[in-house]
């Protein structure tokens, strides 16, 4: 199977400096998109999901620390390099400080950019296949893939419902859920009791001891909740 292109956009001003950076990081298999301005970059985003950001601090109208605080506010987490000149240090510090993932300075070489872009994108890529994972006592849940399975590999048996429950309280860990609303989730809105048979059950297969749980917990007059390693 063919891995997939990683999908970049460049921001910057500079018409030569963004089509040659476009050129370049095509020929090295990546997907490119090239934008002038913030708010040509902000058009692309509202369209096109990017695996990381190179962006130009000095740029008219909106600068790229501006348009990355923006970025950060919005709660956006893609990636961002940020391009900046040699005297430029105030403005690289403040752009580390707003969420930029690193920085080059320009002039710079093509290569090092890469290898920066490359680091990243394994950075990230680690810290998401950590995040689709829950570890609990001996056990570990996948998310992508809904099985349970020990510390040898070994896939432990879980019901339908035992991992639409891991589905939905391990893609919000440590939010509580009402049994209200983990019955109508289970399809049994009428039977509240049904929400605490199969939690009791899961418990089981996750937890070291049921009678105290650490990972599927009870909040007293709430509801339910789950904790990862």
């Amino acid at each position: 199977m063919a891995e997939v292109q990683k999908h970049i956009l460049v921001v910057d001003d500079d018409t030569r400096l963004r089509s040659l950076l476009q050129r370049y990081l095509e020929e090295q298999g990546f997907l490119v998109s090239a934008a002038e301005n913030a708010f040509q970059a902000e058009e692309f985003l509202s369209v096109y999901t990017f695996d990381l950001l190179i962006v130009d601090i000095m740029m008219p109208k909106v600068t790229g620390t501006e348009f990355l605080a923006k970025l950060r506010a919005e709660r956006n987490n893609v990636p961002v390099i940020l391009l900046t000149a040699m005297g430029e240090t105030a403005d690289r510090v403040n752009g580390l400080e707003i969420g930029a993932d690193d920085y080059i300075c320009k002039p710079f070489e093509p290569k090092e950019l890469v290898l920066r872009i490359n680091n990243i994108l394994r950075r990230t890529q680690e810290i998401k296949e950590r995040a689709e994972k829950l570890i609990f006592s001996g056990v570990c849940y996948d998310l992508n893939k809904g099985e349970l399975f020990d510390t040898t590999g070994t896939v432990i048996h879980i019901t339908p419902v035992e991992r639409m429950l891991l589905n939905l309280l391990g893609k919000n860990v440590g939010e509580v859920y009402s049994r209200e609303e983990l019955a109508e989730v289970l399809g049994s809105p009428e039977s509240l009791r049904t929400v605490d048979v199969q939690i009791t059950r899961l418990r089981k297969k996750i937890e070291t001891d049921t009678k105290n749980p650490r990972y599927l917990q009870t909040v007293r007059g709430k509801g339910y909740r789950l904790i990862s390693e």
